[in-house]
């Protein structure tokens, strides 16, 4: 996996030298962020394959982070390397989009073969995008907001962000609840959130969107299987 870039976002400085050097030896390019500000601004300017993030930082959490990440660069794969072992930790950062969790202190061949198997698996994630077209409605998944022709800018939230750009990403197709629940708020069907959820979520999408209620022609309805978006044009 020589050539791969990966961002050790870590505070501890002989920690980061350590994952550095071992990662390096590899073959792998590094880049390196002491702290929140500077790994949020390398994890979404930078060209990188991998994010190795701790979670206790001096200016902010390691959570917060990722959620940021996921909000702009879903596909991004993300390893948890934190000291925070316990189980609802683990499981709080793998519904934010973490693609695995590692406790600390931890040996440096399972480290690797922990970033192998993530980067092998990162090809088969779909295409990013970055600016969806809806009719004459425009998604900027980087600002965070739908702007309307007449000039109007409505904010949306991380899950909103996450649901268009998955339907986005599945055009041409009907995607199912049970398939949201498992790819964005990444919990098995029907195990904690009850499929009125994603029906609420897609609510407040199309009143966004200035979508009908009744008759939506922006967001449609397909019965028996789920929801797609009618005729998106995306800007990778």
């Amino acid at each position: 996996m020589s050539g791969k870039r990966i961002l050790v976002v870590e505070d501890d400085a002989a920690i980061r030298r350590g994952v550095v050097d071992v990662l390096e030896v590899e073959g792998y390019t590094t880049l390196e962020a002491p702290d929140f500000a500077r790994g949020k601004a390398v994890a979404t300017e930078a060209d990188v394959d991998l994010l190795l993030l701790d979670l206790i930082l001096p200016d902010g959490h390691g959570f917060d982070l990722l959620a940021a990440v996921r909000a702009t660069r879903p596909t991004l794969p993300v390893i948890v390397l934190t000291a925070l072992g316990q189980e609802r930790d683990r499981v709080r950062g793998l519904r934010l989009g973490a693609d695995d969790y590692v406790v600390k202190p931890f040996s440096v061949n399972e480290l690797l073969a922990r970033v192998e198997a993530v980067l092998r698996r990162s090809p088969a994630r779909p295409q990013d995008v970055s600016v969806l077209q809806i009719g004459d409605v425009t998604v900027d998944f980087a600002r965070c907001e739908i702007q309307h022709p007449d000039g109007e800018r409505v904010e949306l939230s991380v899950r909103e962000l996450e649901l268009l750009r998955y339907l986005a990403q599945h055009g041409g197709r009907a995607v199912s609840r049970d398939e949201l629940l498992q790819n964005i708020w990444h919990v098995a069907p029907r195990a904690i959130l009850e499929t009125r959820t994603i029906d609420m979520h897609i609510k407040r999408l199309r009143k966004k969107l200035r979508d009908s209620a009744t008759q939506p022609t922006r967001i449609l309805t397909v019965r028996g299987k789920g929801y797609m978006l009618a005729h998106p044009e995306a800007v990778v």
